[in-house]
Order: C-alpha cells, then sequence, then structure tokens
C-alpha cells in the first residue's frame, strides 16, 4: 500500500521482500479469502500504550477507501458477522490488486532477497539485499512482527528499529489461542467442543464462539479475548450469555423433576454439559437440590474462571501487539522523529487491532500515510 501510494506519486520506489512469494500472509488470511477489512473501524478496536496515536491515519483512510479501490479492481466481496468483508474468491484477488496498483506507480518489487546490511549516512539510506545495494533518502519499515513464523516473519522489524535508537514496547503474541494446565487439563479432553460465550479479561468482553482444543481454549472469543489477557491472570467465560443468572431457580420452578445435568445437556453441548456438571458437583432433580447451590450454579457458569498457563506463541498468534513505540513517531506521516526520513507502518508498530479485519486496515491506513509524504 505504501509503496502503491508513494510509486502513483512519482517517487521512485523499491520494494523489498525476503519472501520468494508477494503478500504471503495476505494469501493465508481469512481461509484463504482475505478479511481485508472491518466496516466497524475505529479507534477502541486497538491496543496501543498510546490510545490516541492511531486515530489520524484511521480517519485519514476509512475502510470505503479500501473498498472503493477494491470495487475498481472488480473483486467480489461479501460481509460475514460484526462488519468482516470477506473476497467472495480468493485473497490472491487482493495481493493481485496491489501488485496492479505498484504496477501503476513504477513500483520495483525485489523478491527472495534477504537484507544484509541497512546503514544511513548523508542523508541517505543504504539497504544491502542479496548481491545489490540501493539508496535513498526515505526507508519504510513494514515487516511486520514474529507471528507465524513459518511464514517467514520475524523481529527484524524491531532489529532495526533499535540500530536508530527507537523504542520498542515488548512484543508478545496476540490473537493466540491460549493453554490450559493443573487441573484444568481436564478440559483438554473437550477437544473440538465449540459454545457461544462471553469472555472476559478486566472489563474487556468479547461475545463470539469459544473452542476448546487438545491445549487448552481458542476460537474467535478467546482470540479477541488473548490480546488483553497477561500471563497469571484469569479469564472469565460466561457459559450462557442469553439466560439469567437465576435460570437454575427459574427452571427448578417450572421443570421441578429435570435433572440438573439434563437441563444443561439441553442449553450447551452434551460433552461439555457433562464436564460443568461434574465440577459443580450438583446431580440429581431440581426439586432436591437447595436453592443456595443453584444461585451458585448459575452464577459459576456465568462467570467460569479458567487461569491460562500461556499461549500457543508466535506459532500460532495471528498478530503481535507491542512494538515499535509510537513515542518515536509521528502519527500523521508515521515517521521517525529522531531519524528524518525513517518510517514505521503497520504491524511493526506498536498497534494491534481486534479480530476481523480490523490489523488490515491499520495496514492500508498507516502505509497510505507514510505514502502520502514520502
Amino acid at each position: 500500500m505504501c509503496a502503491a501510494v508513494a510509486g502513483q506519486r512519482g517517487r521512485r520506489v523499491l520494494l523489498i521482500d525476503h519472501a520468494e512469494q508477494a503478500g504471503k500472509k495476505i494469501l493465508i488470511s481469512g481461509g484463504g479469502r482475505c478479511n481485508f477489512t472491518n466496516i466497524h473501524t475505529a479507534p477502541d478496536r486497538y491496543l496501543s500504550a498510546n490510545p490516541h496515536f492511531m486515530k489520524s491515519a484511521l480517519r485519514r483512510y476509512t475502510p470505503q477507501d479500501f473498498i472503493d479501490l477494491v470495487d475498481r479492481h472488480r473483486i467480489a466481496w461479501h460481509e460475514k458477522t460484526l462488519g468482516q468483508l470477506f473476497c467472495d474468491g480468493s485473497a490472491r484477488q487482493i495481493v493481485h490488486m496491489l501488485m496492479e496498483e505498484c504496477a501503476k506507480g513504477s513500483v520495483r518489487i525485489s523478491l527472495g532477497h534477504s537484507i544484509n546490511e541497512v546503514e544511513h549516512a548523508d542523508g541517505q539510506f543504504r539497504v544491502g539485499h542479496g548481491d545489490e545495494t540501493a539508496t535513498a533518502p526515505a526507508l519504510v519499515i513494514a515487516t511486520g512482527g514474529p507471528s507465524i513464523p513459518k511464514m517467514g516473519a520475524t523481529g527484524f522489524a524491531y532489529d532495526l528499529a533499535r540500530k536508530f535508537g527507537l523504542k520498542v514496547v515488548e512484543p508478545r503474541p496476540a490473537l493466540v489461542p491460549l493453554t490450559l494446565g493443573g487441573d484444568e487439563v481436564l478440559f483438554r479432553e473437550l477437544s473440538g467442543v465449540s459454545t457461544d460465550v462471553v469472555a472476559k479479561a478486566g472489563k474487556i468482553q468479547f461475545r463470539e464462539a469459544a473452542l476448546f482444543t487438545h491445549k487448552g481454549l481458542s476460537g474467535p472469543a478467546i482470540l479477541q479475548i488473548s490480546s488483553y489477557w497477561r500471563h497469571g491472570e484469569e479469564i472469565g467465560i460466561d457459559f450462557l450469555p442469553s439466560l439469567e443468572r437465576n435460570w437454575p431457580l427459574q427452571a427448578k420452578g417450572s421443570r421441578p423433576r429435570v435433572h440438573f445435568h439434563t437441563l444443561l445437556g439441553e442449553l450447551l453441548p452434551g460433552r461439555l454439559a457433562e464436564t460443568l456438571a461434574k465440577r459443580i458437583g450438583l446431580w440429581g432433580e431440581l426439586a432436591n437440590l437447595p436453592n443456595a447451590k443453584l444461585k451458585e450454579a448459575g452464577r459459576r457458569l456465568s462467570d467460569w474462571r479458567f487461569r491460562p498457563n500461556g499461549t500457543e506463541g508466535f506459532a500460532k498468534a495471528e498478530v503481535t501487539a507491542g512494538g515499535i513505540s509510537t513515542v518515536e513517531l509521528s502519527s500523521q506521516t508515521m515517521e521517525a522523529k529522531k531519524v528524518p526520513g525513517l518510517y514505521a507502518i503497520g504491524e511493526a508498530v506498536d498497534v494491534t487491532g481486534w479480530l476481523g479485519g480490523y490489523n488490515f486496515q491499520w495496514a492500508w491506513a498507516s502505509g497510505w500515510a507514510a505514502g502520502q509524504v514520502l
């Protein structure tokens, strides 16, 4: 995006990617259909040490701007849940579109070449890539974070930032499955079971599906909450978000002869219902169960506490939280305040979006902002 915008403004641009193929992460996104933006994009859908930093770029390049670009290239798309937009066809269409936009700006693209040196002197950046060396008055760091290393992702952006004296907010996996240990290991036996929940961490909560895995917890609700979870903390799960907390007492009045685990099995997947009923320790007909225990069961099921022992790490993280500190950058241009001509955009920066197209929109918006001024 940045290269295309700058190139179409008449700048001579060299785009270097150590991967053999352009846009590899785009190609695997959205199950291969690329969740390319979200119509509900807003600053409060992003995490950053500075919650105001992303406002300028997001305001100036909106989801509609990217939709208009997609439409001009006649790429069919559809909206799924929660404002998420996907290609009807393939993520390859988005990569092809971006490559065409680069071609319009006569951008030179170098694929499959690792960076072996980056120097800065006399107002010029010198970059060694493969057997070649390029010089330019501006250098943009757009190399993302270390999430999904099998795709070639590394922490190169942070190494480069530190080389130029820029601070880095400690990177950590985000939008990542959580792992369970200790006496919560039994929940791993539910691997493959999914149900609609509200996942909570502090004051933040998301209502979407949760999925039990052979390592712990995943699914959209868990991926979302993982970005806010910190090691050692608990998360809360409301397994019955459509019901009031006192639903067991109400059921006792209307269906006194039904067994508690049977009732729970009507509301949740069978294996999950059985496991939760055993952990709660309530068996038998509702009529024979004390009201206090039924009330407590309703409370626990509305705020079941898990204490994850970790995450599945960068290998399974969709994005990286943290990154090049926004303190170092102009929110208008993405330029480093200490190093004129040096820019950082996208996931390399300490701006992390929710699941569902928000991180792509930040990439487009921050790339556009830098491309306007290069």
